[in-house]
């Protein structure tokens, strides 16, 4: 049974937020990676920008922080300098800024300090799926890849349970900010000038950001010194201390990222085992554990692209890439590369060789939570296969309105138990 089969002409507008509301125009991307893989793409809204499609290419000019900056913004939208600087996170800078900041809070996200969550994962995934799968039919995204991601944030950040759904829901007006189911401030409906120094351009930045002073004022008082933000938070090797708007947005940005990507990574494995069966039978039978997370991964791919800035001239693919330009990389497309992976539209649990970019590899910006990713996605599988016998589709699925963040925001499903 096919998963979901792209409906796009093949001349999709990618500078669209519609186009990937119906479904991501994989059939644009197919023409591109095969016709023109460094494509110009105009866009009427901004200043046109390279389209990189094809895996290999991807993660060669990754590669090249150098030659291709990430310290002039990370998306498609035009900023000025004022306003770069006002909304940059670590991620929007290169080296050295970018590694004094990382280093700070790497060690709280690698692989052996992440590995001790699992039984924290594994406790939380219970609740969360007996309370899902007693209904019978559902809203997979809701019920499940919504709350996972969102209990282990309240961990990782050291804030109260009963905070979480809106801490949340301000994530996801931030992060799905051209989407109407999930903000008032949709950003290519209306106007949003006055927050246009705020994270992604939105007013939920602002109330993340008083939620983020008070949090850290009553863990002061508390001596409460746990927690990646309290790490972000110490002087670096020059005695410099994060400057407050620098830490609003470092806030922003795990709030965000660190709840959605994870939530549309669940959601799209769920989706995998409703349109192929044999997916639950390799998971109960155990054959796949160690290669699965990064597979389902893979066939979500969140992070549609990343932006990068020319710093100097160059060539690719006979094209003449001038300074100051935009090259965007699809991390999309590079997951659907038939160069890369044999049979890419469909999900294979098994597969060995799976060189991903979803994590943005290749490069100095790899995903710090990619591990915990990883982690959240086995742990929550391996509860899910232990509890049922069937998962078929229940109704349409509904994909999130950007071009930036993907997901299937609703996916209705109907379980058969054990």
């Amino acid at each position: 049974m096919t998963i979901w089969t792209p409906t796009d002409d093949g001349h999709a507008d990618l500078t669209s937020h519609d186009t990937f509301a119906a479904g991501a125009p994989h059939n644009t991307f197919a023409r591109l990676r095969r016709d023109d893989p460094m494509h110009w793409t105009e866009w009427g809204a901004g200043e046109s920008f390279w389209s990189v499609t094809r895996h290999a290419d991807i993660l060669a000019l990754n590669g090249q922080p150098d030659l291709l900056s990430s310290a002039r913004g990370i998306r498609m939208e035009d900023q000025t300098y004022e306003e770069y600087l006002a909304r940059r996170t670590f991620q929007e800078t290169d080296a050295p800024e970018h590694m004094q900041t990382r280093i700070k809070v790497a060690k709280a996200f690698s692989k052996p300090v992440i590995a001790q969550f699992e039984p924290l994962i594994r406790e939380l995934c219970g609740p969360i799926l007996d309370a899902a799968l007693e209904k019978g039919t559902f809203d997979a995204t809701r019920e499940i890849a919504r709350q996972l991601p969102m209990r282990m944030l309240g961990r990782i950040i050291g804030t109260p349970d009963e905070d979480l759904p809106w801490l949340v829901e301000r994530g996801d007006a931030l992060i799905a900010n051209t989407d109407p189911d999930f903000t008032s401030h949709v950003l290519d409906k209306m106007t949003t000038d006055e927050f246009r120094m705020m994270p992604f351009n939105s007013p939920a930045g602002a109330e993340l950001f008083v939620y983020a002073k008070d949090l850290m004022r009553k863990k002061a008082e508390s001596g409460d010194t746990s927690g990646v933000l309290n790490l972000i938070l110490q002087p670096g090797p020059d005695g410099q201390v994060m400057p407050e708007h620098e830490f609003r947005n470092f806030f922003c940005l795990l709030v965000a990222a660190g709840n959605d990507t994870t939530r549309y990574s669940i959601a799209a494995g769920i989706q995998a085992l409703a349109h192929q069966p044999e997916l639950l039978g390799q998971l109960q039978r155990g054959e796949v554990w160690d290669t699965m997370a990064d597979e389902i991964i893979r066939w979500a791919t969140p992070a549609i692209y990343f932006r990068r800035t020319a710093t100097r001239d160059f060539e690719f693919h006979g094209k003449q890439v001038r300074q100051g330009q935009k090259v965007l990389y699809w991390f999309l497309s590079g997951n659907r590369d038939e160069t890369a992976f044999s049979d890419p539209f469909r999900v294979d649990l098994a597969r060995t060789v799976n060189r991903h970019v979803a994590f943005g590899q290749g490069g100095p910006h790899v995903c710090l939570g990619m591990w915990l990713a990883r982690l959240e996605v086995r742990v929550l599988f391996e509860e899910l296969a232990k509890r049922i016998r069937r998962i078929e589709p229940a109704g349409e699925q509904k994909f999130l309105r950007s071009n930036f963040v993907g997901g299937i925001k609703e996916l209705p499903v109907r379980i058969t138990m054990q």
